[in-house]
């Protein structure tokens, strides 16, 4: 039987876990913090349960149009630590959920840490096993590693968190209240999402952006629509400015920019991304190819440069994202334990940023269809027309598809929209299946829907084929 040691717990860890119990492997996952790891504990389900929060208090603003009168945003309180409880207790529910799994499934769930040995003989790799708590180091010979550490909070050396007026995403749930006024340095995804919630419930926010828009990374006319609407609501964002230093005066923090200038609030959030938890893994010394930044080297089957060590995701820099790392983390055990398997394709993967509203998106970027590195034709179709939309008092957002030029193929889309996650989806089917625009334009879709919108963009690229 084929011995299987995964060093680290998220989804990557897990994920690979169960498809190698289901092959019958024999199989140990080795994990500091919790079934789930980081990315269920600490990062993605916290972060997104907080943000459910902020979105009960966001179907409070504008009710008089409707004929509602609930007094307003003004009314609401928001009580942070029944918020944050909330959020502790559901994260650790779903570590709870997924740690039974694994044990259902068969697989050996040790709390502690791992690294890799001496080089071993043969076919096997060793293993050094550091449970928590007194108990002993021993070593496991395995023949296949996959490691899949996950990722940190990067901490710059002028901006040291202190978890009470300097933050990482990781420390906010410990604040027995909210802040007065949050200063979030840093307006990636990470940072526009907590600058969201932060905002809808209440908070004075102001964004500092070193770039000359919010996620600079995403679709520019996406961005540039959520930008608009955090203005709109009241969020300071301070483009083109870099941060230099933050430093705690008492009970308010001070940023201090790279031109001289500064911003003074209640907390500071720190969101300038991540870095890989790979040191301390044996890995150099192992030979597995790392890179500058600390990230594992791997090929589309998660392979590393040294057969048998497979790694998975935050930790291999690939794309940071949940669904991509259990990915990762299933090819790696299918390829491992000889199962036909395809190498990981990112241009079908879809993504989404849960600020309000969301943004999501699939397949090609609008930038790679600017530049002409793919040739595509395009509509964009702003919600506003959209008959639900009016209904919902929903004004910003926008459809958005791609298709080739003369097959019409449909190759990429992005949503900017209240539940975007949910309305990629049928979008990213389209890219994932190679259908054409024709072929969602004769999709009957239920009236009224926002989903009509994606139909009705795939109509006006049908006609513009026949231009």
């Amino acid at each position: 039987m084929n011995r299987i040691v995964i060093i680290g717990g998220g989804p990557a860890g897990y994920e690979a876990a169960l498809v190698a119990a289901q092959l019958d492997a024999d199989v140990t996952v080795v994990e500091a913090d919790g079934a789930g790891g980081a990315c269920v504990l600490h990062d993605c389900v916290p972060s997104k349960t907080f943000i459910a929060s902020s979105d009960v208090v966001t179907g409070y603003r504008g009710t008089e149009e409707f004929g509602i009168h609930s007094d307003g945003l003004e009314a609401i309180t928001v009580d942070a630590s029944a918020v944050h409880e909330r959020v502790r207790r559901l994260a650790a529910a779903q570590s709870t959920d997924i740690h039974t799994k694994l044990i259902k499934a068969g697989v050996t769930v040790v709390h502690g840490r791992a690294r890799l040995g001496e080089d071993s003989l043969g076919h096997h790799h060793k293993v050094k096993i550091q449970p928590s708590g007194d108990h002993p180091e021993y070593s496991v010979d395995a023949g296949t590693v996959l490691i899949a550490t996950g990722a940190t909070p990067r901490i710059l050396a002028d901006a040291e968190p202190d978890g009470e007026r300097i933050l990482t995403w990781r420390q906010v749930y410990d604040l027995p209240d909210l802040p007065e006024h949050l200063i979030v340095v840093g307006s990636g995804v990470t940072g526009a999402e907590f600058a969201s919630a932060y905002l809808a419930m209440g908070v004075q926010v102001t964004l500092v952006s070193s770039r000359d828009r919010v996620m600079p990374h995403e679709d520019a006319d996406a961005a540039t629509a959520i930008e608009r609407v955090f203005r709109a609501r009241g969020m300071q964002i301070m483009n083109n400015s870099r941060a230099s230093a933050v430093r705690r005066i008492g009970d308010t923090v001070e940023v201090t920019l790279a031109d001289g200038r500064s911003v003074t609030g209640s907390h500071c959030l720190m969101a300038v991304g991540s870095i890989p938890n790979t040191a301390d893994l044996g890995l150099v010394e192992y030979g597995v190819a790392v890179a500058p930044g600390g990230y594992v080297t791997t090929d589309r089957v998660s392979r590393t440069n040294v057969p048998g060590i497979y790694a998975a995701g935050d930790c291999t820099g690939v794309l940071p994202l949940a669904s991509v790392a259990a990915m990762q983390g299933r090819i790696a055990m299918w390829h491992a334990l000889g199962e036909a398997v395809a190498p990981l394709r990112l241009k079908t993967v879809a993504a989404n940023v849960f600020t309000d509203p969301e943004l999501a998106t699939v397949g090609v970027s609008q930038e790679a269809v600017i530049s002409g590195k793919v040739p595509a034709r395009e509509v964009m179709l702003p919600l506003s027309g959209n008959a639900r939309a009016k209904m919902a008092g929903i004004e910003d957002g926008f459809i958005k598809l791609f298709c080739r030029p003369a097959s019409g193929q449909v190759v990429g889309g992005v949503v900017v929209s209240p539940k975007a996650s949910e309305l990629i989806m049928p979008i990213a089917l389209a890219v994932e299946n190679q259908l054409t625009v024709d072929q969602v334009a004769h999709t009957i879709t239920i009236y009224p829907s926002l989903s009509g919108s994606i139909a009705e963009a795939a109509r006006q690229l049908m006609q513009h084929q026949t231009d």
